[in-house]
């Protein structure tokens, strides 16, 4: 990779520079409550022990993050299973490994965890983006993929 990059747990002071990537991974999302609620629900985020959000840093930047919640099971042994979502580089700091070196961390916190799989959705059509999940360690057409919007509402 070249520059110092480092993986890690985020912190929870960093929210807003978590909502700047977001800002890019979603650019026509639907407005935040305010600050009020918005904290509140930070904070649950933060101290539930199954869900984990990690950044990646560069030069003392945030520079891109992931989402792992780790989701309790009964079968497979009751041996829990992943899923990442949010995976988000900032647009100037892509093609340089850092989305692949996030994605390795959190796979690795699901294997210590013992999961049996971790998933992940792309809404991407692009054979590039694609292509980096295969080579992030992700294998495509083995399972079909459906979602479910509330009445009314879509991506």
């Amino acid at each position: 990779m070249g520059e110092e990059f480092s993986v890690r747990r985020i912190k929870p002071e960093e929210l807003d520079e978590l909502l700047a990537l977001y800002a890019q991974l979603h650019p026509d999302d639907d407005p935040l409550p305010d600050r009020a609620e918005l904290y509140l629900k930070w904070a649950d985020i933060i101290l539930n022990p199954l869900l984990h959000y990690f950044v990646g840093e560069c030069g003392g930047e945030i520079v891109s993050s992931c989402t792992l919640a780790i989701i309790p099971n009964l079968t497979r042994g009751a041996r829990p299973y992943g899923l990442i979502e949010n995976v988000i580089t900032r647009e100037d700091c892509r093609n340089r490994g850092f989305g692949t070196a996030i994605l390795h961390y959190a796979l690795q916190i699901a294997w210590d965890a013992h999961c049996y799989k971790v998933m992940l959705l792309s809404g991407s059509k692009k054979e590039e983006t694609l292509q980096f999940y295969d080579g992030a360690g992700f294998q495509r057409g083995i399972k079909t993929g459906y979602i479910a919007y509330p009445p009314g509402e879509s991506s």
